[in-house]
């Protein structure tokens, strides 16, 4: 797409309102329902699939296409970030009522960074197309790891703190407590951060981390910036509310990974017929109607499958529990018939 500076400002500024409104209805700490997370879930999709749709309208199906997959792709993933923010709310001990807040701003500093991501890899993709070998292949091998992860179902039980969080806590020093939403508080006279900012950079960084799988996966369906970085805007705003909403399904999501594992190889062989064709090699490409439908049925097994085995899995321990109380029942009853001494 032939996108004007003018276009380029008009849609920053048109996030940033959103981003604005979004921040002034939750601006009072509170715990949030499932019915406020659900509704603004809703809104988040349907602006999506509004802007989604003004693309098709004034730049065609191509650049609505690239949105959409690329939108879906980086909301799945996110998904599986959501594993990580749940254990990071756990490590610092978050208030229920604060945890949107730092939701709200851990997202945005991840949008921030992204957006020097973006415009770095676009940079480099314009100039060296060998670089899609490069991505192409690491979304090869993180499917794969995503898969040996998969199969040994091992879960990290505690989010370890990185180094660069580390470093900033023994710069500034960290409050031993909330202070509310304060993030800077004067300590023995001495300003410190608080546990809130604290988290709001754990969430921040990490999100950046998981950067790193998903600007390579969007990069591999457009390498328009403009539209990588508006579905990548899209998916992570949305981030917060989805957070609330599908928090206590995500353990039913068994599969998950499997279903990412298979997305991301995808998208990495496509980079690499990409590669192929643009060295000149006479190999098939993937178009994006076939990137799209192989992402959304992905998507839809993998949910079906997932929720199918864990009811399974649920129904097996319902009977594993219904058995050991039959078996303790006769136990019981003898002990109840004997005299007492």
């Amino acid at each position: 797409m032939d996108v004007s500076t003018t276009l380029w400002v008009l849609t920053i500024v048109g996030l940033a309102a959103l981003i604005a409104v979004d921040f002034f209805i939750g601006r009072k700490p509170h715990d949030v329902s499932i019915k406020e997370a659900g509704i603004w879930t809703v809104v988040w999709i349907v602006l999506a699939a509004i802007f989604g749709l003004g693309l098709l309208v004034f730049g065609g199906g191509q650049p609505a296409g690239e949105f959409f997959a690329g939108f879906i792709t980086e909301k799945s993933l996110s998904v599986d970030n959501l594993f990580v923010f749940v254990l990071i709310m756990a490590k610092f001990s978050v208030p229920s009522q604060y945890q949107q807040r730092v939701l709200l701003i851990g997202v945005l500093i991840a949008l921030v960074l992204r957006a020097v991501f973006i415009a770095a890899g676009a940079a480099i993709l314009s100039s060296f197309a060998w670089v899609f070998y490069i991505f192409g292949a690491f979304l090869i091998y993180t499917a794969w790891k995503l898969i040996q992860e998969a199969r040994a179902d091992e879960s990290e039980e505690e989010w370890e703190e990185n180094k660069l969080l580390k470093a900033a806590e023994r710069r500034f020093g960290v409050a031993d407590r909330y202070h509310g939403t304060k993030l800077w508080i004067e300590q023995n006279g001495k300003r410190v951060m608080t546990p809130m900012l604290v988290v709001m950079l754990a969430i921040g960084t990490t999100d950046v981390l998981f950067a790193l799988d998903s600007i390579p996966a969007i990069f591999g369906l457009t390498q328009d910036p403009y539209i990588v970085f508006t579905a990548n805007a899209f998916a992570l705003m949305g981030l917060r509310q989805l957070y609330f909403l599908i928090g206590g399904l995500l353990k039913k999501l068994v599969h998950l990974s499997y279903g990412l594992s298979v997305i991301l190889g995808f998208i990495g062989v496509k980079l690499v017929l990409h590669a192929l064709h643009e060295s000149g090699v006479h190999v098939p490409e993937i178009s994006i109607p076939v990137s799209l439908g192989v992402i959304c049925s992905v998507l839809i097994v993998t949910t079906i499958t997932s929720l199918m085995a864990s009811k399974k899995q649920a129904a097996a321990e319902a009977a594993q529990t219904a058995q050991k109380e039959t078996e303790g029942a006769p136990q019981d009853s003898v002990e109840a018939g004997r005299p007492q001494a």
